[in-house]
C-alpha cells in the first residue's frame, strides 16, 4: 500500500454501528476524515476517495458513523504545519428501549 504524501495517523475503528458518535481530541489544527474501509484503500492509493469531516479547528470533535460498517478514521497534516497529537474515544448510540406501555407483562 502507498501512503498519501502527507504524514497521518490511521485509527481502525472496526465494526460500527450507525449512530456510534466519535470524539477525537487534537493537539492542533489537522483534517479529521472518517471513512468507509473501501474509501480508506482508495486514501491509501492515492485515488479520490470520500469522507464524513474536513478541517477541524477546534478541539475535540465529535462525528458520527453514518451507517454500520468497518470505518476508518485519519487524522492528517495536509495543507497544515504539522500532525497533531491525537486520540479517539468512542460513544456508543443511545439504545432505543421499548415504551413503558410495551413492557407491562399481559395479565
Amino acid at each position: 500500500m502507498a501512503a498519501p504524501g502527507f504524514r497521518f495517523t490511521h485509527y481502525d475503528l472496526k465494526e460500527q454501528r450507525a449512530g456510534t458518535t466519535i470524539e477525537v481530541t487534537l493537539s492542533a489544527v489537522n483534517n479529521v476524515r472518517l471513512m468507509t474501509a473501501v474509501n480508506y484503500q482508495r486514501f491509501t492509493e492515492k485515488l479520490d476517495f470520500k469522507f464524513v469531516g474536513g478541517v477541524a479547528k477546534k478541539s475535540p470533535i465529535k462525528l458520527t458513523i453514518p451507517d454500520g460498517g468497518h470505518w476508518h478514521l485519519v487524522v492528517d497534516a495536509e495543507g497544515h504545519h504539522g500532525l497533531a497529537d491525537s486520540s479517539v474515544k468512542m460513544i456508543a448510540p443511545p439504545t432505543i428501549s421499548a415504551p413503558a406501555s410495551a413492557q407491562r407483562k399481559a395479565s
